[in-house]
């Protein structure tokens, strides 16, 4: 039997697998990031790492040509991680996930002090945000118009200036004009007629609570100018008269002193992942330049 061939599986095996609760996922992430600790993973590496949480319950059972083909990365790409993580190759990877039983040391509520309640709501927003996109239209929708906005400006004011700057960050390795706007004031009106004047049609404005004024005159300057808007709020702000052409939302905790914001910093990555998948390879080809060019110069220590 080869690697790339149909595998028979016990039923009573596969049952059981198929069976994976997000604590099981959890438990594969953790396993990976325990043996990739000190690793800096490449681009291919990371989308391989993320389809093996995803595809989690039939893992066990995929060929490494599956795997490759589901993290649209070559087949030696994926036995190369294997041997990362630590594997003669994939198919002792292959066997140890078919053996392995996931376990949860997650506390019961009752157990749970102030912290840990507030980071298991947080595991909860993460859970909701994630059914939320059983239907991958609207990521998609959201992918393309951050691809197609040659500049794209990104606007994150006051407590929302993190997850702008977060966003700003890595889209700037693969989309060729990223402009953040951080501040408000006469500046930003400024920086939005700039990118408008440069030929950028779409602003993504990142609007957690409390939602500023500036924020919401910024949005209508653009709009105003003729730009279509991208919005990522917290679950409590509604369309508020239809300002938004794309809206997603994302649940925020408030039972800390300060607001948390998790579910909203993953829905960074889906958005930066769904414009990558838009920009017909561009993206890729961006990447794999950066990486070869900071192996080049050094610029990471491990």
């Amino acid at each position: 039997m080869t690697e790339g061939s149909i595998v028979i599986v016990d039923e009573d095996l596969a049952n059981s697998t198929s069976n994976l609760q997000p604590s099981d996922r959890q438990a594969l992430r953790a396993e990976i990031e325990r043996r990739t600790a000190g690793q800096r993973l490449t681009p291919a590496h990371r989308r391989i790492a993320q389809q093996m949480i995803e595809n989690s319950a039939q893992l066990g059972f995929l060929s490494s040509m599956e795997l490759a083909e589901l993290a649209n990365v070559s087949q030696p790409s994926v036995t190369r991680f294997a041997v990362a993580l630590g594997f003669d190759g994939y198919l002792e990877m292959r066997r140890f996930l078919r053996s392995a039983h996931a376990g949860s040391d997650l506390p019961s509520e009752t157990q749970a002090n102030r912290f840990q309640t507030a980071l298991l709501a947080e595991a909860a927003n993460l859970t909701e945000l994630a059914q939320s996109f059983s239907d991958k239209k609207a990521i998609d929708q959201f992918g393309k118009a951050l691809a197609n906005s040659r500049p794209l400006a990104v606007l994150g004011l006051r407590a929302s200036a993190g997850l702008a700057t977060q966003f700003a960050y890595f889209a700037a390795k693969v989309h060729p004009d990223i402009r953040l706007l951080a501040s408000g004031g006469s500046l930003v009106e400024d920086q939005i007629e700039q990118c408008y004047a440069a030929g950028g049609r779409t602003m993504l404005v990142f609007m957690m609570p409390l939602h500023p004024r500036e924020t919401l005159k910024a949005i209508e300057l653009a709009r105003h100018a003729g730009m279509k808007i991208a919005i990522i709020a917290d679950s409590g702000f509604t369309d508020h008269e239809g300002i938004a052409d794309f809206l997603l939302t994302a649940r925020v905790d408030s039972r800390l002193v300060f607001d948390s914001y998790a579910a909203a910093s993953a829905l960074v990555s889906v958005l930066l992942d769904a414009m990558c998948n838009n920009m017909n390879g561009e993206a890729q080809k961006r990447l794999d330049s950066i990486d070869r060019s900071s192996k080049r110069r050094k610029v990471f220590v491990s």
